[in-house]
Protein backbone atom coordinates (compact mmCIF):
# COMPACT_ATOMS: atom_id res chain seq x y z
CA UNK A 1 0.00 0.00 0.00
CA UNK A 2 2.84 2.34 0.92
CA UNK A 3 4.66 1.68 -2.34
CA UNK A 4 1.44 2.30 -4.30
CA UNK A 5 0.87 5.62 -2.59
CA UNK A 6 4.51 6.52 -3.19
CA UNK A 7 4.09 5.74 -6.88
CA UNK A 8 0.96 7.89 -7.07
CA UNK A 9 2.88 10.67 -5.34
CA UNK A 10 5.63 10.54 -7.96
CA UNK A 11 3.05 10.50 -10.75
CA UNK A 12 0.92 13.33 -9.32
CA UNK A 13 2.83 16.17 -11.09
CA UNK A 14 2.31 14.45 -14.43
CA UNK A 15 -1.37 13.76 -13.66
CA UNK A 16 -1.94 17.38 -12.63
CA UNK A 17 -0.19 18.63 -15.78
CA UNK A 18 -2.31 16.38 -18.00
CA UNK A 19 -5.50 17.61 -16.31
CA UNK A 20 -4.56 21.30 -16.54
CA UNK A 21 -2.97 21.42 -19.98
CA UNK A 22 -4.97 18.74 -21.83
CA UNK A 23 -8.21 17.69 -20.19
CA UNK A 24 -9.27 21.15 -18.96
CA UNK A 25 -8.79 22.88 -22.37
CA UNK A 26 -10.72 20.08 -24.08
CA UNK A 27 -13.51 20.33 -21.51
CA UNK A 28 -13.70 24.13 -21.90
CA UNK A 29 -13.76 23.76 -25.67
CA UNK A 30 -16.76 21.42 -25.38
CA UNK A 31 -18.54 23.85 -23.04
CA UNK A 32 -17.85 26.96 -25.15
CA UNK A 33 -18.89 25.21 -28.36
CA UNK A 34 -22.46 24.94 -27.11
CA UNK A 35 -22.76 28.65 -26.24
CA UNK A 36 -23.05 31.89 -28.17
CA UNK A 37 -20.19 33.52 -26.23
CA UNK A 38 -18.60 36.45 -28.00
CA UNK A 39 -17.08 39.84 -27.27
CA UNK A 40 -20.55 41.37 -27.15
CA UNK A 41 -21.92 38.82 -24.67
CA UNK A 42 -18.82 38.44 -22.52
CA UNK A 43 -18.04 35.26 -20.58
CA UNK A 44 -19.40 36.22 -17.14
CA UNK A 45 -23.07 36.80 -18.02
CA UNK A 46 -24.81 39.96 -19.16
CA UNK A 47 -27.57 42.45 -18.48
CA UNK A 48 -30.88 43.36 -20.13
CA UNK A 49 -31.34 46.27 -22.51
CA UNK A 50 -33.00 47.24 -25.78
CA UNK A 51 -31.49 49.97 -27.92
CA UNK A 52 -32.88 51.94 -30.83
CA UNK A 53 -31.27 49.69 -33.46
CA UNK A 54 -32.83 46.59 -31.93
CA UNK A 55 -36.29 48.06 -32.29
CA UNK A 56 -36.10 47.36 -36.01
CA UNK A 57 -35.87 43.62 -35.32
CA UNK A 58 -38.88 43.45 -33.01
CA UNK A 59 -41.49 43.11 -35.80
CA UNK A 60 -39.78 39.86 -36.85
CA UNK A 61 -40.47 38.36 -33.41
CA UNK A 62 -43.80 37.17 -32.06
CA UNK A 63 -44.45 40.56 -30.48
CA UNK A 64 -47.70 42.47 -30.88
CA UNK A 65 -47.79 45.72 -32.78
CA UNK A 66 -49.10 47.46 -29.68
CA UNK A 67 -45.96 46.43 -27.75
CA UNK A 68 -43.66 47.69 -30.49
CA UNK A 69 -45.56 50.96 -30.63
CA UNK A 70 -45.44 51.23 -26.84
CA UNK A 71 -41.67 50.85 -26.86
CA UNK A 72 -41.23 53.31 -29.71
CA UNK A 73 -43.60 55.97 -28.31
CA UNK A 74 -42.76 55.87 -24.63
CA UNK A 75 -45.05 57.65 -22.22
CA UNK A 76 -44.21 60.31 -19.65
CA UNK A 77 -44.71 60.20 -15.88
CA UNK A 78 -44.14 62.87 -13.24
CA UNK A 79 -41.66 61.28 -10.84
CA UNK A 80 -39.47 62.57 -8.01
CA UNK A 81 -36.34 61.84 -10.04
CA UNK A 82 -37.65 63.90 -12.95
CA UNK A 83 -38.74 66.75 -10.64
CA UNK A 84 -35.29 66.87 -9.03
CA UNK A 85 -33.67 67.11 -12.46
CA UNK A 86 -36.20 69.79 -13.47
CA UNK A 87 -35.38 71.86 -10.38
CA UNK A 88 -31.65 71.64 -11.09
CA UNK A 89 -31.89 72.52 -14.80
CA UNK A 90 -34.80 75.00 -14.90
CA UNK A 91 -36.76 76.28 -11.90
CA UNK A 92 -37.39 75.05 -8.37
CA UNK A 93 -40.75 76.87 -8.27
CA UNK A 94 -41.85 75.12 -11.48
CA UNK A 95 -40.78 71.77 -10.08
CA UNK A 96 -42.61 72.39 -6.79
CA UNK A 97 -45.83 73.41 -8.54
CA UNK A 98 -45.65 70.34 -10.79
CA UNK A 99 -45.11 68.15 -7.72
CA UNK A 100 -48.18 69.51 -5.92
CA UNK A 101 -50.55 69.19 -8.88
CA UNK A 102 -49.27 66.30 -11.06
CA UNK A 103 -46.96 63.97 -9.06
CA UNK A 104 -47.50 60.39 -10.27
CA UNK A 105 -49.64 61.40 -13.22
CA UNK A 106 -48.85 59.90 -16.66
CA UNK A 107 -49.12 61.41 -20.14
CA UNK A 108 -49.31 59.43 -23.36
CA UNK A 109 -47.60 62.03 -25.54
CA UNK A 110 -44.96 64.69 -25.21
CA UNK A 111 -47.41 67.32 -26.48
CA UNK A 112 -49.75 66.76 -23.51
CA UNK A 113 -46.92 67.22 -21.02
CA UNK A 114 -45.59 70.27 -22.83
CA UNK A 115 -49.06 71.84 -22.64
CA UNK A 116 -49.05 71.33 -18.86
CA UNK A 117 -45.60 72.88 -18.54
CA UNK A 118 -46.82 75.89 -20.52
CA UNK A 119 -50.00 76.43 -18.45
CA UNK A 120 -48.35 76.40 -15.01
CA UNK A 121 -48.26 79.51 -12.84
CA UNK A 122 -44.48 79.27 -13.17
CA UNK A 123 -44.38 78.10 -16.81
CA UNK A 124 -41.46 77.14 -19.01
CA UNK A 125 -41.88 79.66 -21.78
CA UNK A 126 -39.47 78.63 -24.56
CA UNK A 127 -40.60 75.73 -26.77
CA UNK A 128 -37.12 74.21 -26.87
CA UNK A 129 -36.86 74.29 -23.07
CA UNK A 130 -40.28 72.63 -22.71
CA UNK A 131 -39.16 69.76 -24.96
CA UNK A 132 -35.99 69.26 -22.91
CA UNK A 133 -37.99 69.43 -19.67
CA UNK A 134 -40.49 66.86 -20.96
CA UNK A 135 -37.66 64.43 -21.76
CA UNK A 136 -36.77 64.41 -18.04
CA UNK A 137 -40.02 62.53 -17.37
CA UNK A 138 -39.86 60.05 -20.25
CA UNK A 139 -40.71 56.46 -19.27
CA UNK A 140 -38.88 54.13 -21.65
CA UNK A 141 -36.84 50.97 -21.78
CA UNK A 142 -34.84 52.07 -24.80
CA UNK A 143 -31.20 52.52 -23.90
CA UNK A 144 -31.75 51.61 -20.23
CA UNK A 145 -29.59 48.90 -18.62
CA UNK A 146 -31.07 46.42 -16.14
CA UNK A 147 -28.79 44.16 -14.14
CA UNK A 148 -31.23 41.34 -13.46
CA UNK A 149 -34.19 39.69 -15.15
CA UNK A 150 -36.45 40.73 -12.27
CA UNK A 151 -35.62 44.41 -12.76
CA UNK A 152 -36.26 44.19 -16.49
CA UNK A 153 -39.62 42.44 -16.06
CA UNK A 154 -40.64 45.01 -13.47
CA UNK A 155 -39.78 47.79 -15.93
CA UNK A 156 -41.88 46.08 -18.60
CA UNK A 157 -44.85 46.07 -16.26
CA UNK A 158 -44.32 49.72 -15.31
CA UNK A 159 -44.20 50.72 -18.97
CA UNK A 160 -47.55 49.05 -19.54
CA UNK A 161 -46.40 46.41 -22.02
CA UNK A 162 -48.70 43.41 -22.42
CA UNK A 163 -47.60 40.53 -20.15
CA UNK A 164 -47.93 38.10 -23.08
CA UNK A 165 -44.82 39.66 -24.67
CA UNK A 166 -42.68 39.74 -21.52
CA UNK A 167 -40.98 36.37 -22.11
CA UNK A 168 -40.05 37.15 -25.71
CA UNK A 169 -38.75 40.61 -24.86
CA UNK A 170 -36.76 39.29 -21.88
CA UNK A 171 -35.00 36.73 -24.05
CA UNK A 172 -34.47 39.30 -26.80
CA UNK A 173 -33.03 41.92 -24.43
CA UNK A 174 -30.52 39.64 -22.71
CA UNK A 175 -26.97 40.57 -23.72
CA UNK A 176 -25.16 37.65 -22.06
CA UNK A 177 -24.36 34.23 -23.48
CA UNK A 178 -26.83 31.37 -23.67
CA UNK A 179 -26.68 27.64 -24.37
CA UNK A 180 -27.24 26.81 -28.02
CA UNK A 181 -26.48 24.33 -30.78
CA UNK A 182 -26.67 26.96 -33.50
CA UNK A 183 -22.88 26.98 -33.91
CA UNK A 184 -22.90 23.54 -35.49
CA UNK A 185 -25.91 24.37 -37.64
CA UNK A 186 -24.05 27.43 -38.89
CA UNK A 187 -20.99 25.32 -39.66
CA UNK A 188 -23.10 23.11 -41.87
CA UNK A 189 -24.63 26.08 -43.69
CA UNK A 190 -21.62 28.30 -44.36
CA UNK A 191 -20.03 27.89 -47.83
CA UNK A 192 -16.61 28.56 -46.29
CA UNK A 193 -16.83 25.38 -44.20
CA UNK A 194 -16.27 23.10 -47.19
CA UNK A 195 -13.45 25.30 -48.45
CA UNK A 196 -11.66 25.21 -45.08
CA UNK A 197 -12.08 21.43 -44.93
CA UNK A 198 -10.67 21.01 -48.45
CA UNK A 199 -7.77 23.34 -47.67
CA UNK A 200 -6.99 21.36 -44.52
CA UNK A 201 -7.08 18.03 -46.36
CA UNK A 202 -4.75 19.31 -49.07
CA UNK A 203 -2.41 20.89 -46.53
CA UNK A 204 -2.15 17.71 -44.44
CA UNK A 205 -1.69 15.32 -47.39
CA UNK A 206 0.79 17.48 -49.33
CA UNK A 207 2.90 18.43 -46.31
CA UNK A 208 2.81 14.90 -44.86
CA UNK A 209 3.99 13.42 -48.16
CA UNK A 210 6.85 15.92 -48.31
CA UNK A 211 7.77 15.29 -44.65
CA UNK A 212 7.99 11.52 -44.95
CA UNK A 213 9.68 11.29 -48.36
CA UNK A 214 12.19 14.09 -47.81
CA UNK A 215 12.91 12.93 -44.26
CA UNK A 216 13.62 9.42 -45.57
CA UNK A 217 15.82 10.83 -48.32
CA UNK A 218 17.87 12.85 -45.83
CA UNK A 219 18.21 9.92 -43.43
CA UNK A 220 19.27 7.43 -46.11
CA UNK A 221 21.59 9.80 -47.98
CA UNK A 222 23.42 10.90 -44.81
CA UNK A 223 23.67 7.29 -43.64
CA UNK A 224 26.12 6.53 -46.45
CA UNK A 225 28.23 9.65 -45.81
CA UNK A 226 31.29 9.68 -43.55
CA UNK A 227 30.34 10.21 -39.90
CA UNK A 228 31.52 13.79 -39.42
CA UNK A 229 30.15 14.97 -42.76
CA UNK A 230 26.82 13.22 -42.10
CA UNK A 231 26.48 14.91 -38.69
CA UNK A 232 27.20 18.29 -40.28
CA UNK A 233 24.47 17.83 -42.89
CA UNK A 234 21.99 16.63 -40.23
CA UNK A 235 22.73 19.67 -38.09
CA UNK A 236 22.10 21.99 -41.07
CA UNK A 237 18.81 20.30 -41.99
CA UNK A 238 17.72 20.34 -38.34
CA UNK A 239 17.89 24.14 -38.18
CA UNK A 240 14.26 24.68 -39.35
CA UNK A 241 13.12 22.60 -36.37
CA UNK A 242 15.02 24.54 -33.72
CA UNK A 243 14.62 28.06 -35.14
CA UNK A 244 11.84 30.19 -33.60
CA UNK A 245 8.85 30.16 -36.00
CA UNK A 246 8.87 33.97 -36.34
CA UNK A 247 12.53 34.03 -37.33
CA UNK A 248 12.12 31.05 -39.66
CA UNK A 249 9.16 32.57 -41.51
CA UNK A 250 10.90 35.95 -41.60
CA UNK A 251 13.72 34.26 -43.49
CA UNK A 252 11.20 32.91 -46.02
CA UNK A 253 9.67 36.38 -46.35
CA UNK A 254 13.08 37.84 -47.14
CA UNK A 255 13.52 35.06 -49.68
CA UNK A 256 10.15 35.40 -51.47
CA UNK A 257 8.78 38.93 -51.10
CA UNK A 258 8.82 41.49 -53.90
CA UNK A 259 12.02 43.04 -52.55
CA UNK A 260 13.55 39.73 -51.52
CA UNK A 261 16.22 37.43 -52.89
CA UNK A 262 14.20 35.71 -55.65
CA UNK A 263 12.72 38.96 -56.95
CA UNK A 264 16.17 40.60 -56.97
CA UNK A 265 17.81 37.74 -58.88
CA UNK A 266 14.92 37.45 -61.33
CA UNK A 267 15.09 41.21 -61.88
CA UNK A 268 18.55 40.77 -63.38
CA UNK A 269 16.85 38.82 -66.18
CA UNK A 270 14.09 41.39 -66.73
CA UNK A 271 11.37 39.64 -64.71
CA UNK A 272 9.13 42.21 -62.94
CA UNK A 273 9.36 42.16 -59.15
CA UNK A 274 6.49 40.38 -57.40
CA UNK A 275 5.73 38.67 -54.12
CA UNK A 276 6.57 35.07 -54.93
CA UNK A 277 4.78 33.84 -51.80
CA UNK A 278 1.49 35.72 -52.18
CA UNK A 279 1.26 36.31 -55.93
CA UNK A 280 -1.23 33.47 -56.47
CA UNK A 281 -2.78 30.75 -54.34
CA UNK A 282 -0.45 28.22 -56.03
CA UNK A 283 2.57 30.24 -54.94
CA UNK A 284 1.16 30.50 -51.42
CA UNK A 285 0.51 26.77 -51.10
CA UNK A 286 3.96 25.95 -52.45
CA UNK A 287 5.54 28.18 -49.83
CA UNK A 288 3.38 26.76 -47.04
CA UNK A 289 4.16 23.14 -47.92
CA UNK A 290 7.88 23.89 -48.10
CA UNK A 291 7.92 25.92 -44.88
CA UNK A 292 6.11 23.24 -42.90
CA UNK A 293 7.72 20.43 -44.88
CA UNK A 294 11.28 21.30 -43.93
CA UNK A 295 10.27 21.52 -40.27
CA UNK A 296 8.61 18.10 -40.34
CA UNK A 297 11.30 16.52 -42.53
CA UNK A 298 14.02 17.50 -40.05
CA UNK A 299 12.24 15.58 -37.29
CA UNK A 300 11.70 12.64 -39.65
CA UNK A 301 15.38 12.71 -40.60
CA UNK A 302 16.47 12.33 -36.95
CA UNK A 303 13.99 9.53 -36.25
CA UNK A 304 14.70 7.65 -39.47
CA UNK A 305 18.46 8.04 -39.04
CA UNK A 306 18.25 6.48 -35.58
CA UNK A 307 16.15 3.62 -36.95
CA UNK A 308 18.61 2.96 -39.79
CA UNK A 309 21.54 2.88 -37.35
CA UNK A 310 19.68 0.24 -35.33
CA UNK A 311 19.75 -2.14 -38.31
CA UNK A 312 22.47 -4.79 -37.70
CA UNK A 313 25.52 -3.91 -39.80
CA UNK A 314 26.04 -7.61 -40.45
CA UNK A 315 23.01 -7.56 -42.74
CA UNK A 316 24.48 -4.73 -44.81
CA UNK A 317 27.92 -6.40 -44.95
CA UNK A 318 26.33 -9.69 -46.03
CA UNK A 319 24.40 -7.92 -48.79
CA UNK A 320 27.59 -6.32 -50.07
CA UNK A 321 29.25 -9.74 -50.16
CA UNK A 322 26.30 -10.95 -52.24
CA UNK A 323 26.89 -8.09 -54.66
CA UNK A 324 24.03 -5.78 -53.64
CA UNK A 325 24.44 -2.12 -54.59
CA UNK A 326 23.23 0.88 -52.53
CA UNK A 327 19.79 0.98 -54.11
CA UNK A 328 19.25 -2.74 -53.50
CA UNK A 329 20.28 -2.31 -49.86
CA UNK A 330 17.78 0.50 -49.46
CA UNK A 331 14.98 -1.37 -51.19
CA UNK A 332 15.38 -4.83 -49.65
CA UNK A 333 17.01 -4.18 -46.25
CA UNK A 334 16.51 -0.61 -45.02
CA UNK A 335 12.97 0.24 -46.14
CA UNK A 336 11.34 -3.05 -44.95
CA UNK A 337 12.76 -2.44 -41.47
CA UNK A 338 11.56 1.18 -41.43
CA UNK A 339 7.90 0.20 -41.27
CA UNK A 340 7.26 1.20 -37.67
CA UNK A 341 9.18 4.51 -37.77
CA UNK A 342 7.33 5.48 -40.97
CA UNK A 343 3.96 4.53 -39.49
CA UNK A 344 4.72 6.48 -36.31
CA UNK A 345 5.80 9.58 -38.23
CA UNK A 346 2.72 9.32 -40.44
CA UNK A 347 0.32 9.21 -37.51
CA UNK A 348 2.17 11.82 -35.46
CA UNK A 349 2.58 14.27 -38.33
CA UNK A 350 -1.04 13.83 -39.44
CA UNK A 351 -2.40 14.80 -36.04
CA UNK A 352 0.16 17.59 -35.69
CA UNK A 353 -0.58 19.13 -39.09
CA UNK A 354 -4.32 18.82 -38.55
CA UNK A 355 -4.20 21.24 -35.62
CA UNK A 356 -1.20 23.42 -36.51
CA UNK A 357 -1.52 26.81 -38.15
CA UNK A 358 1.24 29.03 -36.71
CA UNK A 359 3.46 28.89 -39.81
CA UNK A 360 0.48 29.63 -42.09
CA UNK A 361 -0.55 32.51 -39.82
CA UNK A 362 2.93 34.03 -39.94
CA UNK A 363 3.49 33.42 -43.66
CA UNK A 364 0.19 34.15 -45.43
CA UNK A 365 -2.42 34.62 -42.66
CA UNK A 366 -4.75 32.50 -44.78
CA UNK A 367 -4.32 34.58 -47.94
CA UNK A 368 -4.47 35.44 -50.67
CA UNK A 369 -8.25 35.72 -50.44
CA UNK A 370 -8.63 33.01 -47.75
CA UNK A 371 -7.26 30.46 -50.23
CA UNK A 372 -4.83 29.04 -47.63
CA UNK A 373 -7.18 29.27 -44.64
CA UNK A 374 -7.15 25.87 -42.94
CA UNK A 375 -9.62 24.69 -40.32
CA UNK A 376 -7.43 25.40 -37.29
CA UNK A 377 -6.59 28.89 -38.56
CA UNK A 378 -10.30 29.57 -39.15
CA UNK A 379 -10.96 28.63 -35.51
CA UNK A 380 -8.25 31.06 -34.40
CA UNK A 381 -9.54 33.88 -36.58
CA UNK A 382 -13.12 33.31 -35.47
CA UNK A 383 -12.46 33.14 -31.74
CA UNK A 384 -9.40 35.32 -31.18
CA UNK A 385 -8.49 37.50 -34.14
CA UNK A 386 -11.28 38.13 -36.64
CA UNK A 387 -11.65 41.14 -38.89
CA UNK A 388 -15.12 42.17 -37.69
CA UNK A 389 -14.00 42.98 -34.16
CA UNK A 390 -16.60 40.74 -32.47
CA UNK A 391 -14.65 37.70 -31.30
CA UNK A 392 -16.97 34.69 -31.42
CA UNK A 393 -15.66 32.40 -28.71
CA UNK A 394 -18.48 29.86 -28.99
CA UNK A 395 -18.34 29.57 -32.76
CA UNK A 396 -14.55 29.30 -32.71
CA UNK A 397 -14.80 26.57 -30.07
CA UNK A 398 -17.20 24.70 -32.35
CA UNK A 399 -14.53 24.77 -35.07
CA UNK A 400 -11.97 23.43 -32.59
CA UNK A 401 -14.30 20.75 -31.25
CA UNK A 402 -14.71 19.34 -34.75
CA UNK A 403 -10.91 18.98 -34.90
CA UNK A 404 -10.92 17.21 -31.52
CA UNK A 405 -13.36 14.58 -32.79
CA UNK A 406 -11.48 14.19 -36.08
CA UNK A 407 -8.22 13.76 -34.15
CA UNK A 408 -9.75 11.09 -31.92
CA UNK A 409 -11.21 9.26 -34.93
CA UNK A 410 -7.89 9.34 -36.78
CA UNK A 411 -6.03 8.12 -33.68
CA UNK A 412 -8.33 5.12 -33.37
CA UNK A 413 -8.06 4.44 -37.11
CA UNK A 414 -4.26 4.56 -37.00
CA UNK A 415 -4.14 2.24 -33.98
CA UNK A 416 -6.28 -0.33 -35.78
CA UNK A 417 -4.97 0.08 -39.31
CA UNK A 418 -1.27 0.16 -38.39
CA UNK A 419 -1.69 -2.49 -35.67
CA UNK A 420 0.29 -0.65 -33.02
CA UNK A 421 -0.62 -3.41 -30.57
CA UNK A 422 1.86 -5.63 -32.38
CA UNK A 423 4.54 -2.97 -31.99
CA UNK A 424 4.02 -2.79 -28.23
CA UNK A 425 3.81 -6.55 -27.68
CA UNK A 426 6.72 -8.62 -26.38
CA UNK A 427 9.09 -10.19 -28.91
CA UNK A 428 8.11 -13.72 -29.83
CA UNK A 429 11.28 -15.10 -28.27
CA UNK A 430 10.12 -13.71 -24.90
CA UNK A 431 6.54 -15.00 -25.17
Amino acid sequence: MTSRMLGIGFLSPAIISVCIFFLLPVLLTVVFAFTNMSTSTGIMGGDYRINTEQLRSLPDLDVSEATVERLETAGFQITEAGLTALADQFSKDTAEELREDYLGETFESRRDLERVLKDLDEPIRRTRDRKEAADLFAVTLIGERFGTEEEFRAALGTTGIDAVDHDVLTEFAYTGWTWTTDNFSLLMELPSTLRYAANTAFYVVATLTFNILFGLFLAISTFYLPGRLANTFRAIWFLPRILPPVLYVLMWNWFTWDNGFIATVMGWFGVPAKNWMMHTSTHAWTAIVLINGFVGASLGMILFSSAIKAIPTSMLYASEVDGANRWQQVRYIILPQMRWPILFMTSYQTLSLLTSFEYILLATDGGPGRSTEVWALAAFHTALNNYGGNLQYGFGAAYALVLVFIGIALSVAYLRFFNFKELLSKPRIEQ
